[in-house]
């Protein structure tokens, strides 16, 4: 980050980071793992779960994989709890339902099959070869 490198966080990981504002130990520490995790989410970037502990190593001074389970599984719960308030990216959201309408062709009822010309059952519609 600028000038200081953050304990087990990548140049990947700490370009996402710099874009959702957090560019020194002191931001990481203020924002906390979770909520910078969460930053990065919601900025459109798929992190995986190791930036979270990698991030919360970073904040305790040891390599993420000294993160104890206990704490992980607590991180993960938060995690996803945040997560799932956040809103769905554009392109994964369901579009807005539309009145459905119905259009009857002329001299058609409901119920009715299509008429001559739009099926199997049109004579015009054989071939004699």
């Amino acid at each position: 980050m600028t000038g200081t490198k953050l304990r087990n966080i990548g140049p990947k990981s700490a370009a996402w980071l710099r874009q959702t504002g957090i560019r020194s130990q002191e931001d990481l520490e203020s924002v906390g793992s979770l909520a910078a995790f969460v930053r990065v989410k919601r900025a459109g970037f798929k992190p995986s779960l190791n930036l979270l502990y990698a991030l919360e190593g970073a904040i305790l001074g040891c390599h993420w994989q000294e993160i104890p389970d206990e704490r992980r599984s607590e991180l993960v719960l938060a995690a996803g709890d945040e997560v799932a308030k956040l809103p769905l990216p554009k392109n994964k959201r369901m579009p807005a339902a539309a009145p459905v309408k119905t259009v009857h062709l002329d001299g058609e009822d409901e119920g009715d099959m299509p008429g001559p010309g739009f099926g199997f059952d049109d004579p015009s519609s054989s071939r004699d070869d």
